[in-house]
């Protein structure tokens, strides 16, 4: 299984717990607080350890004794945790409540995963990278010894690349820059990481890689950062851009910094960013603008700690000098130098950096002097310098004092000290010689062991890639052979994803032709109706016609009002396939009485229905008696010299069927047909044609709920029966 599918069946569950329910939490930004971090594996519920902890660039890799992390933080810092056997996890702070995070089975390598993932050789490994984090900063040679030692185990992707990263990490830190960039590329191809890339671009910047290292980061823009890594990346790429004098996108780029760490109260980069944009503008020759920022830093930095404000004030200071400020800079240096001489005194000291120490303050002092021709104030600063530097054995310092002490006492006149310190200035420059020497070959010898470490680690990436290989022929025949049965099994899977295709094809098929028929059948009922009823309005308005023909005003308005009745019935119906047949009944006693009304002479009719029936239980569709009606009244009993009768009976067949029986006792079928010929009516009625088409058509979509049956009633073909069956819905 690839990485990228791990990550994407399961992530990190975090809970949060407080170890120490009496504690306050902390919940609004900008107040510092410890936060304790514990790694659980939810498999064996055992603390996880190895881990790496950042928050805002300070990183915590050692536990205590309960396995806990103790992180100093604030509320909206960015967290993030790293470990060789699960993915890095990031998380922004929102309270002080401890942090417990709990590792998923399917997060980690399935390699690392398995019968004997607690085995000595796995183990080992853990042991061998702690070892080499522990030694990183005390003993290049034996921290490089327990990471090649890390990489002869067990192949593990996930962990090659964490082993490289350390291992690029410890060059980084003794300056082997060149070395550093090589193992951070990599740890980024074995497994891309945002952290091994930032580190990889300063370490380009660092090896006066400034092309590659520009490139690195305006790559990094372009992906997810979280605050923090926003704020290393505009300032690397920043700091590329002032070393390549290329001014303005250098400050663009701090200032876009700068303005993520005060929306995020980071507050020793917003001092650090102040001081770098402060040295942009002194670089162009902004003086005033380059001082008002070296002031607001040096405020800030006081506001920290003794450490940073040191530092600032030195930064301060070198400005001054650059821009010949003496007497600023004699103050300010005067007032480094008592917080250096605290420093140096205090059993713990807050600032270790080698670059401000009181004997390097003190020469600067005199210096200082010096370039404002005081001499004779700068003597006592340079004669401190010279004996605290003799004292720590600082001979560069102490060589440039004397050199200078000589100088100063030149140009008062005093040549015999001048002289005296000048001798002394050539011993110490014999001496420091010697010792460049002694250094130069330590640092070859130096050189030399990395360099065979590095090609000890080399060979063994070597050898990695050489196994893989031997790995790889040992399989070729068996893969050929799995190759041959796959294609076997392509060619019986093809036939039969073959045959599935057609069948799906013919079902397809005769899906679609089934629903054609029901859209054509619809049409038709459609295009039915639309004839039915007009043919429907067209005997109607003929009754009316009669009426008015005979001047009965009286009985053509009365039917008009009744026939306007039964059209909005009919209309209202002419849309549905089927109705109530209680609405059907309705309809055919409104028609049946227009019909009686003009033709009163001619027959009298009986409805009859059983009382036992559901009517609403059974569904018709609409219209669908009225033309066997019309019929018998018009081709039936019309023409009949004495007074027919009209009957219609409603009767429950069985329990699913009922029965709608049309009986009139007119002059038959037989002797109508002949009329109808000798008459040669104009039209043609096509009542009894649509009534069959559509009795078929609904059978067919509904599965026969209706059957017709037409015969004559009576002997010698006199009158007709009606007899249709009709199924409950």
């Amino acid at each position: 299984m690839s990485h990228k599918i791990v990550i994407s069946i399961l992530f990190l569950v975090f809970s949060v717990s407080t170890l120490n329910a009496q504690e306050k939490i902390i919940t609004q930004k900008g107040v510092e607080f410890p936060l304790r971090i514990i790694v659980v594996d939810s498999n064996n519920n055992q603390i996880t350890k190895n881990v790496d902890i950042e928050v805002n660039g300070f990183y915590y890799s050692f536990s205590d004794v309960n396995g806990r992390y103790i992180v100093r933080a604030k509320v909206g810092d960015d967290l993030r945790v790293s470990h060789p056997d699960f993915e890095t996890v990031y998380y922004t702070l929102t309270s002080s409540e401890d942090i417990k995070i709990i590792i998923e089975d399917g997060l980690k390598n399935k390699k690392t995963i398995s019968k004997t993932r607690e085995s000595k050789s796995e183990d080992l490994y853990l042991k061998h990278l702690d070892s080499a984090k522990f030694y990183q900063k005390k003993d290049i040679e034996k921290s490089l010894s327990f990471i090649e030692k890390a990489l002869k185990g067990k192949e593990n992707k996930n962990r090659n690349a964490a082993t490289y990263k350390l291992l690029a990490d410890i060059y980084f830190h003794w300056k082997q820059f060149d070395l550093a960039v090589y193992n951070y590329k990599l740890s980024n191809q074995i497994f891309e990481d945002i952290n091994t890339k930032i580190s990889l671009a300063k370490a380009q910047f660092l090896s006066k890689g400034y092309t590659e290292s520009e490139s690195t980061y305006k790559n990094l823009k372009t992906q997810k950062l979280s605050n923090y890594e926003k704020i290393q990346v505009f300032e690397g790429l920043a700091d590329v851009l002032f070393t390549s004098k290329k001014y303005n996108e250098a400050i663009t780029n701090y200032q876009q910094a700068l303005q993520v760490a005060k929306d995020n109260l980071v507050t020793p980069k917003i001092t650090d960013l102040n001081s770098k944009i402060a040295n942009v503008f002194a670089a162009q020759g902004k003086v005033n603008k380059a001082e008002n920022l070296f002031k607001n830093s040096l405020n800030l930095a006081e506001k920290e700690n003794p450490k940073r404000a040191l530092e600032e004030e030195e930064k301060v200071a070198d400005f001054y000098n650059d821009n010949r400020r003496f007497d600023e800079e004699i103050k300010l240096r005067k007032k480094s130098l008592k917080k250096a001489e605290e420093n140096e005194s205090s059993p713990q000291k807050l600032v270790k950096n080698d670059s401000i120490t009181s004997q390097k303050i003190n020469y600067k002092i005199g210096n200082a002097y010096i370039l404002k021709e005081d001499y004779r104030e700068a003597i006592p600063f340079l004669q401190k310098s010279i004996e605290v530097a003799n004292l720590k054995k600082d001979f560069v310092v102490e060589k440039d004092a004397t050199r200078k002490i000589s100088e100063v006492f030149a140009n008062l006149g005093e040549n015999e000290k001048a002289l005296k310190n000048y001798k002394e200035y050539v011993a110490l420059v014999d001496s420091l010689y010697v010792r460049k020497e002694q250094e130069i070959q330590q640092v070859k010898r130096f050189s030399k062991k990395i360099s065979d470490n590095q090609n000890r680690i080399a060979s063994l990436e070597k050898d990695k890639e050489l196994t893989e290989s031997k790995i790889s022929l040992a399989y070729v025949d068996q893969k050929l052979s799995e190759e041959s049965n796959q294609r076997q099994r392509l060619i019986i899977y093809s036939l039969i994803g073959g045959f599935l295709l057609m069948s799906l094809l013919a079902y397809f098929m005769f899906r679609n032709n089934k629903q054609q028929k029901l859209a054509n059948n619809l049409l038709a009922l459609k295009s039915m109706r639309s004839q039915m009823n007009p043919h429907f309005i067209f005997n109607a308005l003929n009754s009316v016609n009669s009426f008015i023909a005979v001047n009965d005003e009286r009985n053509a308005n009365r039917y008009l009002s009744e026939f306007s009745v039964l059209m909005r019935s009919v209309l209202e119906n002419s849309d549905e396939d089927f109705i109530s047949l209680t609405k059907e009944i309705e309809l055919l006693e409104l028609y049946v009485k227009l019909e009686h009304n003009r033709f009163k002479d001619k027959f009298d009719y009986q409805i009859n229905i059983d009382e036992n029936i559901d009517l609403e239980q059974f569904s018709i569709p609409p219209m669908l008696l009225q033309p066997y009606i019309e019929n018998a009244i018009w081709h039936g009993l019309r023409y009949k010299n004495e007074k027919g009768n009209l009957e219609i009976s409603i009767n429950q067949k069985d329990k699913e069927t009922v029965s709608i029986l049309i009986i009139d006792d007119g002059i038959g079928r037989k002797k109508s047909q002949e009329i109808k010929t000798k008459n040669q009516l104009k039209q043609k009625s096509k009542g009894m044609s649509n009534i069959k088409n559509r009795i078929a058509i609904l059978n067919s979509m509904y599965k026969e709920r209706i059957s017709v049956n037409v015969s004559d009633a009576f002997d010698k073909g006199e009158g007709t029966k009606v007899e249709l069956f009709l199924k409950r819905k």
